[in-house]
C-alpha cells in the first residue's frame, strides 16, 4: 500500500473545543469540510449511508439450498454436500483433513472429546474470548486456566502461558481473537517443549495466516465457526482442521455417536461420542459462498490496513497490533483501544454513543470473563467441589486475576467485519467521525 496515499489527507492541526488548549491533531479532509460539529451536537453524520448488510445472499446460494432440498438427502450420512464442502475447505486451508460439524463450539467440543479431556485435566485459555472457549472445557469437567491478555494485540499473552502450565495441563487453547493470529511461534514452541497439544480456536479467523500458513492448521487442530455473524456463514455450523490422520478419525467418531460409518455393526470408538453433524443444507450453502469468500477476505484485509493507517494518526486511538508472523488477518472484528485521556477524559460509553450518532456502528467488546458470576460460581459447583476439592477451587478463583485484561475491557472498541466490506470512503468517514468527536470532546461530555 502506498504510504503517501494512505496519509495524504492528514494535514493541519485542530484545537480541543471548549478548553483553549491547543493540541496537535491531524485533520482529515478527504475533499470535504471537516469542521462541522459531531452529530450529537447537531452536526451532520460523518457516515450518512449504510455499511454493507450481512449476510450477503446471491443466486448461487438460493440454487444450492434448492438443490439440497430437492435431493431429499438432507443429512451428511446420505448426502454429498458436506463431504464436498470438507474437501473444498481442506484444499483452501491447506489442511490434510477437514470435518464439518454443527457449530464452532461443537468443533472445540469435538476436539476436547477426541483428546479425552475430563475431570482433573486443565486447559489453558485466554481470558479475552467468547464464553464458548470456556464452556467446552467446563462441559468436560476440565479446569480452565485463564491467561492474561497482551493489551496491545488483544490476544493471549503468550509470554505468560508457561507459568500457567502444571502437571495436569492437557491442552493449550489460544484464540485468534477478531480474526488476527495469536503469537503462534511462542505458543507452538511451548507446546513442543512441554509435549502439550495446541488446539487453535480459530472460530473468528477463517483464512487468516501465520507466516503464510492458514491458522487452524499449525497446531494439532483448529476450530472454525460458520455462525450467522461469521465471515463465512451458514447460520450455524463449524469445522475442524487437522493434519493428523488418527486425530481426524477420532474427531469423526466423536461427532458421529462414536462410529465412523452409518453401519449399525460398525465398531464404536473411542469411548465417548455424540451427534454434532453438519447438515446438507449448511454444506451446500457454504460451498456456494466459497466462490466469493477469498475476494472478501482480501477486501477486509486491505480496508483494515487503510483504516489502521488513518487511525494511527489520531492521538488516543490505538489499533490492535498484529504480530510479526501475521501475513493476513481475517478481520472478523476491527479492534482498537480508546484512551480517554486524549479525549478530555470523556468516558468510553459517551465515545461509543457519539460514534453511533455519526452513523458508525460499534461496541465495547467482551467483558471481564474471569469476573463474571457465571464463571466465578464454578468454584461453588458441587461437581467441581467433588472432583477438585474446596481448596483447589478457591485457589483457582484467587489465581484468576488478569489486570491487563481488566484495562483492555475498559478501553476496547469494536467494528464488525461487514464494515470492512465497504469502500475506502467508508474508512475515511470512520476516521473523520473520530476526529470530530475528539475535537469536541469537551462539549460532548456535557451532553
Amino acid at each position: 500500500m502506498n504510504e503517501k496515499l494512505d496519509r495524504r489527507n492528514f494535514i493541519g492541526t485542530l484545537s480541543i473545543a471548549g478548553t483553549g488548549l491547543a493540541i496537535g491533531i491531524p485533520k482529515v479532509t478527504f475533499g470535504r469540510i471537516t469542521d462541522a460539529k459531531p452529530a450529537l451536537l447537531g452536526g451532520p453524520k460523518a457516515h450518512p449511508t449504510n455499511f454493507p448488510a450481512w449476510p450477503i445472499v446471491k443466486k448461487p446460494d438460493e440454487n444450492a439450498l434448492l438443490e439440497a432440498l430437492r435431493s431429499k438427502k438432507w443429512g451428511r450420512l446420505n448426502g454429498k454436500a458436506v463431504a464436498n464442502f470438507e474437501d473444498a475447505y481442506k484444499n483452501m486451508s491447506g489442511a490434510k483433513h477437514c470435518l464439518g460439524v454443527s457449530s464452532g463450539t461443537s468443533a472445540l467440543y469435538t476436539a476436547m472429546g477426541a483428546l479425552d479431556i475430563g475431570p482433573g485435566d486443565e486447559v489453558i485459555i485466554p481470558v479475552y474470548t467468547f464464553v464458548a472457549t470456556y464452556n467446552v472445557v467446563v462441559l468436560n469437567y476440565g479446569l480452565p486456566r485463564f491467561v492474561d491478555t497482551d493489551i496491545e494485540s488483544f490476544q493471549i499473552d503468550a509470554n505468560q502461558i508457561e507459568k500457567a502450565i502444571t502437571p495436569q495441563t492437557k491442552v493449550i487453547m489460544p484464540v485468534h481473537i477478531g480474526g488476527s493470529p495469536a503469537d503462534l511461534d511462542t505458543i507452538l514452541g511451548l507446546g513442543n517443549k512441554h509435549n502439550i497439544p495446541i488446539v487453535e480456536d480459530a472460530c473468528q479467523a477463517p483464512m487468516a495466516e501465520w507466516q503464510g500458513k492458514k491458522v487452524g492448521t499449525l497446531g494439532l487442530t483448529g476450530a472454525i465457526s460458520f455462525q450467522s455473524s461469521k465471515n463465512l456463514t451458514s447460520g450455524e455450523g463449524g469445522a475442524l482442521l487437522t493434519n493428523d490422520e488418527k486425530f481426524a478419525e477420532s474427531c469423526y467418531n466423536f461427532h458421529n455417536q462414536g462410529r465412523h460409518t452409518s453401519d449399525p455393526n460398525d465398531l464404536y470408538a473411542p469411548t465417548r461420542g455424540t451427534n454434532l453433524r453438519l447438515t446438507e443444507f449448511q454444506g451446500s450453502l457454504l460451498l456456494a459462498q466459497m466462490e466469493r469468500f477469498p475476494q472478501q477476505v482480501n477486501h477486509r484485509w486491505e480496508n483494515a490496513a487503510y483504516l489502521t493507517s488513518l487511525l494511527k494518526e489520531i492521538p488516543g486511538i490505538h489499533p490492535a497490533k498484529l504480530y510479526e508472523g501475521v501475513t493476513k488477518s481475517a478481520y472478523h472484528l476491527y479492534m482498537f483501544r480508546y484512551d480517554k485521556r486524549e479525549f478530555q477524559d470523556m468516558d468510553r460509553n459517551k465515545f461509543l454513543k457519539a460514534l453511533v450518532a455519526e452513523g458508525i456502528p460499534c461496541s465495547g467488546g467482551y467483558g471481564m470473563l474471569n469476573k463474571e458470576k457465571y464463571v466465578t460460581d464454578l468454584a461453588k459447583n458441587k461437581h467441581y467441589l467433588k472432583v477438585y476439592g474446596e481448596k483447589t477451587m478457591n485457589d483457582w478463583l484467587e489465581q484468576n486475576h488478569c489486570p491487563q485484561n481488566d484495562q483492555l475491557c475498559e478501553e476496547a472498541v469494536w467494528f464488525s467485519q461487514t464494515m470492512l466490506l465497504g469502500s475506502r470512503q467508508d474508512m475515511e468517514q470512520i476516521a473523520q467521525a473520530i476526529q470530530k468527536i475528539r475535537k469536541y470532546s469537551g462539549d460532548l461530555k456535557k451532553v
